[in-house]
């Protein structure tokens, strides 16, 4: 098992890397996660997870631990492939998934692209007592605390934005509006900003 990789990002688009190490380009899967954190770095460590099929050897590359075992459970549950989960993780931060499931709220799991009712509700059966709340303390999300905010941001994500365009119109849109306006107004200057 290839446990992580250090090296120079040779190649880099929102779906895979190529990392360089000694030589030897490897071609790594990655979620738009990992990408809003590496798009502007030369070389970086990615934690990886090799995934072996009879036709292929898929490299997944994340930028932190959490969402390398994030991807880990979710591909333990029967029906999530890699691709679904990588999916998941592009759409939300892994920290979010795991308030999600805790919080047994399958509806914001079905608000990704490929996550049927079904699927949904299997994931957080399966892993609400798998995830730990020491897993949701550790979230290094500015906005997972902030109700509001995580409001508008899972209402942008439902409109089929993604994840890191509807985060980063919230934060111009917070910055144009007064701290006391509503939900609505947040995500009418959100939509505007886009």
């Amino acid at each position: 098992m290839i446990a992580y990789l250090t090296g120079n990002f040779s190649y880099k688009s929102p779906a895979l890397v190529h990392v360089e190490v000694n030589g030897v380009g490897y071609e790594v899967q990655i979620s738009l996660n990992t990408y809003s954190k590496i798009q502007d770095l030369s070389k970086g460590t990615l934690f990886t997870y090799l995934q072996i099929k009879e036709d292929a050897h898929t490299l997944y590359g994340f930028f932190d631990q959490a969402e390398k075992a994030m991807f880990v459970q979710l591909i333990s549950i029967s029906g999530v492939g890699a691709a679904t989960a990588r999916m998941m993780l592009s759409s939300l931060q892994p920290k979010e998934i795991v308030l999600a499931i805790s919080s047994g709220n399958s509806r914001q799991l079905e608000a990704i692209k490929g996550i049927g009712k079904k699927t949904a509700e299997r994931i957080v059966l399966e892993l609400k007592d798998k995830v730990t709340g020491k897993q949701v303390e550790n979230s290094n999300s500015p906005l997972i605390n902030n109700t509001l905010e995580q409001d508008a941001l899972n209402a942008l994500i439902a409109l089929g934005i993604p994840r890191n365009a509807a985060d980063n119109a919230i934060r111009k849109a917070q910055a144009s509006v007064p701290s006391s306006a509503s939900l609505e107004i947040l995500i009418k200057k959100a939509l505007q900003s886009i």
